[in-house]
């Protein structure tokens, strides 16, 4: 959702006319609407791995989907189609396939959805080159970068210490757990925050679900610890940061490189392995380090602990960070939509 957010916020609306279609209810819609786009639904459901019970009652999800599908292209009349994933995006793509459609595929591997998708759109952009390897040579594939917001872009290391009132000379930990939370990061800050204060500042933001358990234990955790729900100003975090812990989502591709932040990443290991493909990427590039979520209690603190008592590395992490940013990955999409749409 937030990539094509992000590449809203690079067009002219009142040249452009953008509709976004999504699902009914939920947080999309107020995300969205709260932007000033037109917003519509439609009915969808996943079949993947779904129950023989299930089965029958998404699969006519999905025909509803498809038939309101079919009544907002004939109001709206688009002249090219984006699509970022999810199974909503399904029944839209079968019925807009006289339409032109750019598929953006956030992670490397792409999920089962997007495979799917991209049989039916004209072209691909994806986020880095080694998702090349999972479609069709004969698919145009343009490497963009990931879609970074505006608002990061605009904090600055000394800006985003003196947001949280952070002491410059020493280091600071940013731990990340997502909208809605990582409850085993939560939990392993908890475990050794009193030993992480010693020697640093530590940004927490425990996502909603775990937040009402981390401030109810950390009432006496000090001035170096600053936790969070949620933050609009994660960019004030991001910059702020010496070192991030979270998970391996596709935004650490665009939002960790932006900053040069090296980062210990944690894929959530009771999914498909998105994350753990995404981690072994910066990995690779010698731009973050893994730890498996089982390892967490045991051994999150010697990890920081020797990344930090090692500046030479952390910078050489920071470099190979940064290397990676494309910080105009909105605007490349942008500009692909708008070649499609005069085609």
């Amino acid at each position: 959702m937030y990539p094509a957010l992000t590449v809203t916020e690079t067009l002219d609306k009142t040249k452009h006319p953008i509709l976004w279609v999504g699902s009914e209810g939920g947080m999309e819609e107020a995300l969205v609407t709260r932007t000033g786009l037109d917003y519509q639904s439609i009915q969808a459901a996943g079949v993947h791995g779904v129950s023989f019970k299930d089965l029958p009652r998404n699969l006519a999800r999905l025909a509803r989907g498809y038939r309101q599908s079919k009544t907002i292209l004939k109001s709206f009349q688009p002249d090219v189609m984006l699509f970022t994933g999810g199974y909503v995006a399904i029944p839209m793509a079968l019925a807009g396939m006289k339409y032109k459609s750019l598929l953006y595929v956030p992670d490397i591997e792409p999920g089962l959805a997007l495979k799917t998708l991209a049989r039916f759109s004209d072209r691909i952009a994806m986020t880095v080159n080694d998702t090349k390897k999972w479609f069709k040579a004969n698919k145009k594939m343009t490497i963009t970068g990931y879609p970074l917001r505006e608002e990061l872009k605009k904090w600055t290391r000394e800006k985003a210490q003196a947001y949280f009132k952070l002491e410059p000379g020493i280091p600071t930990i940013l731990f990340i757990g997502g909208s809605s939370g990582a409850r085993s990061i939560n939990q392993a800050v908890m475990a050794i925050l009193d030993q992480l204060t010693l020697d640093y500042q530590v940004i927490h933001l425990t996502g909603l679900l775990d937040w009402e358990t981390v401030e109810a234990n950390t009432v006496d955790a000090g001035p170096r610890y600053h936790a969070f729900p949620y933050l609009h100003e994660v960019g004030a975090a991001l910059a702020a940061a010496d070192l991030a812990v979270s998970r391996a989502g596709a935004s650490t591709l665009g939002e960790y490189p932006y900053f040069g932040l090296p980062a210990i990443l944690v894929p959530y290991p009771y999914a498909w392995r998105y994350q753990k493909v995404n981690a072994d990427y910066l990995v690779d590039r010698e731009a973050a380090v893994l730890l498996r979520d089982e390892d967490l209690r045991t051994q999150l603190l010697d990890t920081i602990h020797e990344l930090l008592a090692q500046p030479d590395q952390l910078a050489h992490m920071s470099r190979n960070m940064r290397a990676l940013s494309q910080p105009m990955a909105a605007e490349r999409i942008a500009e692909l939509l708008f070649e499609m749409a005069e085609a």
